[in-house]
């Protein structure tokens, strides 16, 4: 059964498509009214959804065409206009629904099955995945951002700069970016600069001849390269040595590539996608990243969200991971909207990371057939609990893991370890206080102007802080 999405919107298109086709509906998308009223001369669809504003007229006033061509069609309006008079004009047509932006998509989903009566069709197992087709899961107003911002990128190959904290999914927005885009027939070639020696990260990007160095016995094809005619992601980058920096910054310049120990220059051809969790700009002032391969690299910026920031996210995710558990030789086990409402209710400090590895943990301990509250709340008192017993307080393990993992060399410790740790001490004491910055400042023992100065630096908007 096939529904026409008439929608200017990509982002918005995108993210209704994926939700229409994960109730196992044919979506035929077009933006415009001369697209529009082509298609339907075409072929009958079971529906029609409709923003106002498009990119050649007004989707209201041209309805008479489509009245025409399917006069039995129930047709949904959508609109950015949130007025009274559009509401009117859209009832005067005979609408079957009119949704304002923004909307709720389970909601228009349901609208759509209602309209088109009980023939339409579902796929089993396939409604809590709301975005079958793509890498990633959730419907939330803060990910229908990133999608938006996805769909701005897949007819360019612009360097895309993925930013967000560590387990919210940025390999999986560049994996997004290359199987929707233009480059989806070429390599996807992933490498974490973080995880490669120091002395061996160039080796690794760019290749090598025979007899180079100590134990390059043969000719390695480096990570460019490999990712010529797709995408190269290049995950961490905020961890990459500063002589490593100055090469890349070289080859995104030119778009050759010259390999340790050769003589010759090689053309590639191929997509930059980076990612780090690392505030940049501070390492900037630091001397720790390069700021001109920032800017080379920060050409459009994607932020992920934190999963406490999209919770209504994480009943959908849990139910997904609980199906991936299959592949993984985990039994299967569905999960009671009360058990998904308490998960949705925790931090997940590790994001969507620590709630799969979470999920996969019930889905191997769990005897029921239905997950249910009983079964989550002992496992998650034993991550609570692991957390608060651990050696020193919350600041003291943060740090520690800092000191062992992302410290940088000797000189620039303090810098680093302020940027470090100042935004996320802020945030907490504007919590404590309900975002009184005067109570904060007290409470960090500053002066108000400072923390006022400081809060613009770090572009923290103490009005979206609550308790």
């Amino acid at each position: 059964m096939s529904v026409l999405l008439v929608e200017d919107d990509p982002g918005i298109a995108l993210v209704i498509t994926a939700a229409l086709e994960a109730e196992g509906f044919a979506v035929a998308q077009c933006d415009s009214v001369a697209e529009r009223d082509r298609l339907l001369a075409q072929q009958q669809f079971a529906a029609m959804i409709t923003d106002v504003m498009l990119t050649d007229g007004d989707g209201i006033e041209t309805l008479g065409t489509v009245r025409d061509a399917a006069p039995d069609m129930p047709i949904i309006i959508l609109s950015a206009q949130n007025t009274l008079d559009t509401a009117v004009r859209a009832s005067d047509t005979g609408a079957f629904e009119y949704f304002p932006k923004p909307f709720d998509i389970d909601e228009l989903a349901r609208t759509v099955r209602q309209a088109v009566g009980n023939s339409a069709p579902r796929v089993a197992g396939e409604g809590d995945d709301p975005v079958a087709g793509l890498p990633l899961v959730g419907r939330s107003a803060p990910m229908q951002a990133v999608y938006r911002m996805i769909t701005r990128v897949l007819r360019n190959d612009l360097t895309v700069l993925v930013l967000g904290e560590s387990g919210t999914g940025k390999e999986l927005v560049a994996e997004a970016i290359h199987q929707l885009g233009q480059r989806k027939s070429g390599p996807f070639i992933a490498v974490n600069t973080a995880a490669i020696p120091a002395e061996l990260i160039e080796s690794e990007l760019f290749g090598h001849e025979k007899g180079a160095f100590t134990g390059a016995v043969a000719r390695h094809i480096g990570k460019f390269e490999q990712a010529h005619g797709g995408t190269l992601f290049l995950d961490e980058i905020g961890d990459m040595p500063l002589d490593a920096q100055t090469r890349l910054l070289r080859a995104l310049q030119s778009g050759r590539v010259r390999r340790v120990g050769g003589r010759e220059e090689i053309s590639v051809d191929v997509r930059i996608v980076a990612a780090t969790n690392r505030n940049l700009e501070p390492m900037i002032a630091a001397g720790q990243f390069r700021e001109d391969l920032f800017y080379r690299l920060n050409v459009v910026p994607i932020t992920l969200p934190p999963l406490r920031e999209r919770p209504d996210d994480v009943p959908a995710l849990a139910r997904h991971f609980l199906r991936a558990a299959l592949s993984e030789g985990l039994p299967f086990h569905s999960l009671s909207d009360a058990a998904a409402q308490l998960l949705a209710c925790q931090p997940w400090r590790g994001n969507v990371r620590e709630l799969r590895n979470f999920i996969y943990r019930v889905a191997l301990l769990a005897r029921e057939d239905t997950i249910n509250v009983d079964s989550v709340e002992p496992l998650l008192r034993e991550v609570d609990s692991g957390s608060s017993t651990a050696t020193g307080n919350g600041f003291e393990i943060a740090a520690s893991q800092w000191w062992q993992a992302d410290r940088p060399g000797e000189g620039a410790v303090y810098d680093a370890a302020l940027a470090a740790f100042e935004r996320p001490l802020f945030i907490l004491a504007l919590r404590e206080t309900g975002g009184n910055q005067l109570q904060a400042a007290r409470l960090l023992g500053i002066n108000r102007n400072t923390l006022r100065k400081r809060l613009t630096d770090l572009e923290i908007d103490p009005g979206v802080i609550q308790r």
